[in-house]
């Protein structure tokens, strides 16, 4: 397997959510800066996504963000990472995303973090890719979404070996042994 020099991350903007996602997304951060790799995300300064690019660039990491114009607005562009994209779409931010990473982890977040999961796992059954995708169970934030995907195999809507497409783990030491 190629060797991991950038890795998106998948996350929520939102500020609402458990603070235990916030701690979780600062020590995915700071693991993540300590491997020199590149941290790719969307862009954004708060909520999940801010907390785990903050924890990059404090540990001396390089994080380029990836956000469409009119988000700018919304979740503020973080101006302090190493390298901040513009460009004009969600869809063009989902391929940039994709084009510059190497695997991808998903944090707890809402429906675009669901949405992004799906799209790259879809990919990858589909043969467009064959990168490695981490699912951060935090807290058992997506345990009901394995037992979906699960109950999808059982009644026949998805072929059994699709199940393993997005690998599950509760654990920030697993992302990393599960990436390799």
């Amino acid at each position: 397997m190629k060797k991991i020099k950038s890795l998106c991350v998948y996350c929520g903007s939102s500020d609402k959510g458990p603070a235990k996602h916030i701690l979780d997304a600062k020590e995915l951060g700071y693991a993540i800066s300590k491997r020199k790799i590149n941290l790719i995300y969307g862009g954004g300064q708060v909520g999940v996504m801010g907390a785990v690019a903050d924890a990059v660039i404090e540990n001396n990491g390089t994080v380029t963000g990836v956000i469409p114009e009119f988000l700018m607005r919304q979740e503020v562009g973080h101006t302090g990472i190493t390298k901040l994209e513009i460009v004009s779409s969600m869809h063009e931010r989902k391929a940039r995303m994709a084009e510059l990473s190497d695997g991808f982890i998903v944090l707890p977040g809402g429906l675009g973090t669901l949405e992004e999961l799906f799209e790259i796992v879809t990919w990858k059954q589909l043969g467009l890719h064959n990168k490695p995708i981490i699912v951060f169970n935090s807290d058992g934030y997506w345990d009901n979404l394995q037992k979906t995907i699960k109950n999808m195999s059982a009644i026949g809507y998805l072929r059994p070996e699709n199940i393993e497409l997005a690998i599950f783990v509760n654990k920030i030491d697993e992302i990393f042994s599960k990436l390799n």
